[in-house]
């Protein structure tokens, strides 16, 4: 051709213009031959085998939506191996043999003409927005790369897509929304290697049928897969990335699994449910592994000492499961451990470790960046050699019972970027050292000893973005420089002895969403300056000594969602600009010194997302309040105000006479005949025990309605009132029984509501015999309790002829929340109930709820400390509950918290929705009745609510509207049970939250049935 090409050349220039016009002919012949067939890779359209490819992704376009215009070269302009991502074969006839469109924000559904690309051996289109079902691509005989993760693909995945492919070699299908089991079809692609289904919904067992592949990736993770791993899975020995995190697969590991799979990598069982012993075999035999992540599951017993073999471990995520070491033996494994040079990671939070921390851990990896031993019963001071870990970012140590001071060894610590010390029992001055670790975004010192003054110092940690010192003896003045920090979120000082104005210049804060001050003794002011944090989202600056109004600046805070300024010596109106904050929807402004007209918009218009009371000069406001009327101005009125004052006063003083009389005269029984009667009503002035023996026909086993924890309760008629009434007898014999009859009685003394059950009188004396005698006389509940309609009981008293429908069961939580929101709240002296649970729930004619048994009550003596949700009871009864209701927290507490209360509602919910008790068989190990819940929504709560709430869902003989409304308020009231449940008290809804949730959910479903 070369020489062809010459030759017309030299024709060009002859003289004869035939010979001319002849080479110019032959060079155009050459030019379209080489367009043809050699120029680059492309080539004549017009090639009829070519047609079918060119087809095929002129119809996969037109499928989709391509916003950023990455198909826009895709035109008949050019040849479409020259189209953006499209790869040929580099010889004729040229074939698509490629297709990468990753990460091009691609969405719309996928034609399934792309399984004409017969010669396809890699496709790509994951990190897009593509949905539907998956593509039927089964004729692509030769693929060998499939990648449709990270994108909205939904339905299951058909065995006509694995059918054909033979040559498969990886296939990536993570990141939709797929769902129904794993195909065990899958077990068919003998050249599978690399396998990704992780994060979808597959459910069911994993198919044992995977084990006869060559698989060397396995990820199966963030699914909701059951069961156990299949016995052929350990026939993999080329396996060396397994990940089957997330899922609710369980039972014990094969002893031996070192030895089945000796070429793992990577082994992530993370978030299951697997138990029994971690098996030593893994340290012997899989000699490579670099990552072991088997956290959150039910590991228990010692860690093998084996594990100290891996050499090149960099990752041991162990946390949250059940293993032990009480002595030097145990701790061996820390010794072990020094053999990772590389390891970069050690997590042993939430296990069962007690005793000191070696003085060994020390002489981990120099490398190690992060470690966490929080959640434990650590204690002792924490060894000086902790220091020489030089590279440490992250160091968790909170929630142990650690002592000491923590001088020395933290100097050495440069590089940290989070050190949390909070719940233990660290003492002396918080060290200046601390402000040269630059590095430093998170500090938690909380909930310890620490005295002094705060460091000035601090203010230079520029990195700052959450500080918390609440909970220590931290004295003196709030440090000026603090509002250097300026990218700091969250700064709480709370519940400690600092004093004097406040002069932080909060405006340089622009980053501040959260500012807690509570329980000081700091005095002066607000300054105006507060107003220009316009990212302040909670303020909490009750139970101090602040002057003055309410500033103005506070209009700016447009982002304020929590405000609490009680227990203050705030004087003036209310800001009617209050009302305008769009996001305000809880407001404490309780004991001050406020007066003037309530505003009934915005925050105020609902009562229960707001306390006033203690401030006597207020009036008006919404109806729910309960508040005075405001009078007309005129002279001379001010002495109105007495009349408010007054009776108010005189009533409290009566309440406290009648309290003491309760306390300290009944405790003289044992000494002479003696008869209390506490007169809450005028009917019931006096009842003596002749008079409870005889209505109960002496405590007749035919009158017992149910027991309790201090004694028993018994049906009878008073014939002095000829009414039915529930009497509770109070079984002295019983530890504690008669400090619950007084905590009974100092709550009830204090609290009115519709919803806590009414009391009529007290009888404090000594029966027949001369030996001492208290019991209770309540109204009585004809329809029982709630545990009874729950969970279907026959025989006795109110007995459930059929389950609760969803409106009964939703009035029922509104009433309960009304009564705890009350207690909390707005009862003066806060009340932490500490013993909620379906049987203490009392169900009149009408099927209103009534919250009974006070019994281990605990009254909020200093009330500053109900912000934070915590009682200073030291009592033991403040802990006392019922399994299954009781909050995490109070394994690790005696006091008493309102939290403790929401917790326990929040199961009251879970369990009113599921139909099964906390206690249930089925909720054990690591499952709760919660994370039963957790794991299953959204989007399989019809699978496993109540059968009779179920059937208002689904629609049985129901209007769609009517299901539909029905199904949204379950999941609505669900995600308020477990915003009630969260682990972490401070994180947990406070019950006016949860309360106003609860009204706005039943005005929704109730709107919609009529």
């Amino acid at each position: 051709m070369l020489y062809v090409l010459q030759g017309a050349v030299r024709c060009i220039m002859c003289p004869s213009k035939k010979q001319a016009r002849l080479a110019i002919t032959i060079l155009t012949l050459l030019t379209l031959l080489l367009l043809c067939y050699g120029v680059g890779n492309v080539h004549c359209s017009t090639i009829r085998e070519n047609r079918v490819d060119l087809q095929a992704l002129l119809d996969f376009k037109q499928g989709v939506r391509d916003p950023s215009g990455a198909l826009s070269n895709w035109t008949l302009n050019s040849h479409f191996c020259r189209w953006n991502g499209v790869k040929c074969t580099t010889t004729p006839p040229f074939r698509v043999n490629g297709l990468n469109l990753t990460g091009q924000s691609l969405s719309g559904q996928i034609s399934s003409s792309l399984g004409d690309l017969s010669f396809l051996y890699f496709l790509d289109l994951s990190h897009n927005n593509f949905v539907g079902p998956l593509p039927l691509l089964g004729r692509l005989q030769n693929l060998q790369y499939l990648w449709l993760n990270n994108n909205n693909f939904s339905g299951i995945i058909p065995d006509a897509l694995i059918t054909n492919f033979s040559n498969l070699t990886s296939l990536d299908l993570s990141s939709n929304s797929l769902v129904g089991s794993i195909p065990s079809k899958l077990g068919l692609l003998s050249n599978l290697a690399y396998l990704n289904l992780g994060s979808n919904q597959l459910e069911g067992s994993i198919p044992g049928e995977l084990g006869q592949l060559k698989l060397t990736t396995l990820i199966l993770g963030n699914n909701r897969l059951s069961g156990e791993i299949p016995e052929a899975f350990f026939r993999l020995s080329s396996l060396q990335y397994l990940s089957l995190d997330f899922n609710m697969l369980g039972k014990a590991l094969p002893s031996n699994i070192g030895e089945l799979v000796p070429n793992l990598i990577e082994l992530s069982l993370e978030n299951n449910r697997f138990e029994g012993p971690i098996p030593a075999s893994l340290g012997n035999n899989a000699l490579g592994l670099r990552k072991i992540d088997l956290s959150y599951n039910n590991f228990n017993g010692k860690i093998p000492t084996s594990l100290g073999k891996l050499s090149n471990l960099t990752w041991l995520n162990l946390e949250q499961n059940q293993l032990v070491a009480r002595n030097n033996q145990d701790w061996e494994i820390l010794s072990a451990l020094t053999n990772y040079r590389s390891l970069q990671v050690l997590s042993l939070s939430y296990n069962e470790l007690q005793g000191s921390l070696p003085s060994s851990i020390g002489n981990l990896s120099t490398s190690l960046q992060t470690l966490l031993l929080g959640g434990n019963s650590l204690s002792g001071q924490v060894p000086q050699s902790i220091g020489k870990l030089s590279a440490l970012s992250w160091l968790g140590l909170g929630e142990n019972n650690f002592s000491g001071t923590i001088e020395g060894w933290i100097d050495n610590l440069k590089s940290l970027r989070l050190l949390n010390l909070e719940s233990n029992n660290f003492t002396g001055p918080i060290p200046l050292s601390i402000s040269n670790l630059t590095q430093l975004t998170y500090l938690y010192l909380d909930k310890n000893g620490f005295d002094g003054p705060i460091p000035a110092r601090l203010g230079s940690l520029q990195r700052l973005q959450e500080l918390n010192l609440s909970y220590n003896d931290l004295t003196g003045y709030i440090p000026l420089n603090f509002g250097n920090i300026q990218g700091l979120i969250l700064l709480d000082l709370s519940h400690n002895n600092l004093q004097g104005d406040i002069t932080l210049d909060i405006r340089k804060l622009k980053q501040l969403a959260d500012l807690r001050l509570s329980s000081n003794k700091i005095s002066g002011e607000i300054p105006e300056t507060f107003g220009e944090c316009q990212q302040l989202e909670t303020l909490k600056m009750d139970q101090n000594y602040l002057i003055g109004n309410i500033p103005k600046s506070f209009k700016g805070l447009q982002s304020l969602k929590t405000l609490n300024l009680s227990h203050n010596n705030l004087s003036g109106t209310i800001p009617t600009f209050l009302k305008d904050l769009p996001l305000l929807n809880k407001l404490d402004l309780s004991y001050n010194y406020l007066q003037g007209e309530i505003p009934i918009n915005g925050v105020f218009a609902n009562a229960t997302a707001i306390s006033l009371i203690g401030n006597w000069g207020l009036c008006g406001g919404v109806m729910d309040l309960h508040m005075p009327a405001c009078p007309a101005v005129t002279r001379g009125t001010e002495w109105k105000h007495y009349l408010i004052i007054l009776p108010t006063l005189v009533f409290a003083f009566m309440s406290l006479g009648m309290s003491i009389y309760i306390i300290f005269l009944g405790k003289k029984t044992s000494r002479r005949p003696y008869l209390l009667a506490l007169s809450f009503g005028k009917k019931f002035p006096r009842v003596s025990y002749n008079d409870i023996a005889q209505v109960t026909q002496n405590f007749s086993e035919s009158n017992l309605i149910g027991k309790g924890s201090y004694g028993s309760v018994y049906r009878g008629k008073l014939n002095q009132a000829k009414v039915q009434v529930a009497i509770k007898v109070f079984d002295l014999n019983i530890r504690f029984a008669d400090r619950s009859f007084v905590s009974e009685c100092e709550a009830l003394r204090i609290i009115r509501h519709r919803n806590l059950l009414p009391i009529l009188t007290a009888c404090s004396t000594i029966d027949n015999n001369g030996n001492e005698f208290k019991a209770l006389i309540y109204e009585f509940m004809a329809r029982g309790n709630l545990d009874t309609w729950l969970h279907q009981k026959r025989g006795g008293v109110g007995v459930a002829p059929k389950g609760l429908g969803l409106a009964q069961k939703i009035n029922i939580c509104v009433d309960v929340a009304d009564a705890l929101a009350y207690l909390h709240h707005d009862c003066g002296r806060p009340i932490v109930h500490c013993d909620l649970k379906p049987t203490n729930i009392l169900l009149d004619d009408d099927m209103n709820a009534h919250l009974g048994d006070f019994g281990i009550a605990s009254l909020v003596v200093d009330s500053r400390s109900i912000a934070a949700g915590h009682s200073n009871c030291n009592s033991s009864l403040a802990v006392t509950g019922t399994i299954g209701y009781i909050a995490p927290e109070y394994a690790q507490t005696v006091h008493a918290t309102t939290y403790g209360d929401v917790y326990s509602f929040g199961v009251i919910l879970l369990e009113m929705l599921i139909g099964k008790r906390p206690t249930d068989p089925m909720f054990e190990g690591e499952l709760s009745i919660i994370s039963f819940v957790e794991r299953n929504f959204p989007d399989r709560v019809l699978d496993i609510i109540d059968v009779h709430v179920q059937e208002e869902c689904k629609g049985f003989n129901k209007a769609t509207t009517i299901q539909n409304e029905a199904y949204h308020c379950v999941l609505s009231v669900l995600q308020v049970a477990l915003a009630c449940t969260l682990r972490l008290p401070r994180e947990r809804m406070s019950m006016r939250e949860t309360a106003i949730n609860l009204h706005a959910i039943r005005k929704s479903y109730v709107a919609a049935i009529k």
